[in-house]
């Protein structure tokens, strides 16, 4: 899967492991920066209003709270255009 966006900016905020108690977390190799991260946010706050989520290309994460439905979370990165994976 082929990310829409084009740019090579990179983020360098890491996320902190508050930020992931209790979170789902994916790995998004294919985002790669502030819009990128954006788009999935969107994606996710669009079919999961109550989410609160982390989008960040620095550390090609994205972790979600306020949902346990990880299928739902996943299907919303990929509908987005990006290939999230289980983080290592």
């Amino acid at each position: 899967v082929e990310s829409m966006c084009g740019c090579s900016t990179k983020s360098a905020t890491p996320i902190t492991p508050a930020a992931i108690i209790d979170a789902i977390v994916f790995r998004v190799e294919d985002m790669n920066c502030g819009h990128c991260a954006g788009t999935i946010t969107n994606a996710i706050k669009a079919g999961i209003p109550e989410a609160m989520i982390a989008a960040e290309p620095g550390s090609k994460t994205v972790s979600v709270t306020g949902t346990t439905n990880r299928k739902a979370v996943r299907a919303l990165i990929a509908g987005a255009g990006y290939a999230p994976t289980d983080p290592a």
